[in-house]
């Protein structure tokens, strides 16, 4: 079988170009004449990768000089206790808005080392939408503020980010990161796992500002204070090596593509052509409130489990994996990521207008 068209929520696909290069290096990279996943973490060669790895995503994201770029283990859901250990200074307190099943997790580990106020929930609806926030509940003393910018099983995003004041806003970009503009300064800690836009499983690159770094919680262990990662550049323990030379490879894929904002208009691209379409179908309907939708993650449904099981095993033969949809939601699900091609949408919309004329 050739390469199928891979619509998984993560691990995602990765850029061909990427693979390619990847495998070109596999036994000898640069004529170092090892592999990476071979080399010391210690030597000059992987220095310079961990080293180009962090220049190319600041520059990607025009990431401000007064923030730490932490390439580490753990996953994003790591963070949930260790943002909490780190910036519950004072009050240790926080507001969180709850709009999935990562926010709700996220919350309940703060909530084990300080008080976790809940500013709004969109769990009515099966986190169908992103909740208007009333500015009013905030907590003015909070010692900071959480966000899941994208919602990787539900499919909604924030298109407006609330206005925190002087308490540092936190968001979770793991399935937005490098796929439309950021700007870092309105937050005061980015983080993500790796393996949706930036490479593959096994690193969490954390944006960090850095007088939010230096003073956690008593009791808390070595390797989840921020200030011993940022000492150490990364490397306070052998990181995940290849992992981060593949991110590395990422990041030159997509400055060569013209960058973010190039990419942000494949995706918007991307997205209208699935959308328009499941606005358009009788047979199938997207499950998300449409001034939420994401871009990167489209679930969508028809009215028969049978016909959604049948499509998914059908779609699957012809080279559409992994769309069946979170067991929360149902249905199908296209994660339509960064590596995921034009083309790969468009074919996966013919083979649905396909489906639904063969299934009236």
């Amino acid at each position: 079988m050739g390469r199928v068209y891979n619509f998984s929520a993560g691990p995602s696909m990765l850029p061909e170009a990427v693979l390619e290069k990847a495998a070109k290096q596999m036994i000898d990279y640069e004529g170092c004449g090892m592999s990476v996943m071979e080399m010391s973490h210690r030597s000059a060669d992987y220095e310079a990768i961990i080293g180009r790895a962090e220049s190319l995503l600041r520059e990607l994201m025009n990431i401000p000089d007064n923030y730490k770029v932490l390439f580490l283990q753990g996953g994003a859901s790591s963070q949930f206790a260790m943002i909490p250990l780190n910036l519950f200074k004072k009050s240790k307190k926080a507001d969180f808005v709850i709009t999935g099943q990562w926010s709700k997790k996220a919350a309940s580990e703060a909530a084990k080392y300080g008080s976790v106020n809940k500013i709004a929930s969109s769990e009515d609806k099966i986190f169908s939408y992103i909740p208007k926030l009333d500015a009013s509940k905030f907590d003015k003393d909070a010692d900071f503020f959480h966000i899941t910018y994208n919602n990787t099983i539900y499919g909604t995003r924030y298109t407006t980010l609330p206005d925190t004041g002087d308490v540092p806003l936190v968001a979770d970009i793991s399935s937005i990161a490098l796929s439309e503009p950021i700007d870092v300064s309105k937050f005061g800690l980015l983080y993500a796992g790796a393996q949706k836009n930036m490479g593959p499983a096994g690193v969490t690159v954390v944006i960090i500002r850095e007088d939010l770094i230096g003073s956690v919680l008593e009791g808390t262990p070595t390797m989840f204070d921020y200030k011993i990662h940022a000492d150490n550049d990364s490397m306070y323990n052998t990181p995940p090596t290849y992992a981060i030379y593949m991110c590395m490879l990422v990041f030159e894929w997509l400055k060569e593509l013209g960058g973010i904002d190039a990419m942000y208009k494949i995706n918007q691209e991307k997205a209208k052509i699935l959308y328009d379409y499941l606005d358009s179908s009788s047979m199938f309907r997207g499950t998300v409130e449409k001034e939420d939708r994401s871009l990167m993650n489209v679930p969508f449904v028809t009215d028969s489990d049978e016909l959604n099981a049948k499509f998914i095993k059908e779609a699957k033969a012809r080279g559409f994996v992994n769309l069946k949809g979170h067991r929360s939601v149902g249905g199908m699900r296209a994660s339509i990521y960064n590596a995921m091609p034009v083309e790969g949408v468009k074919a996966l919309v013919e083979f649905m207008k396909e489906f639904e004329e063969n299934n009236k």
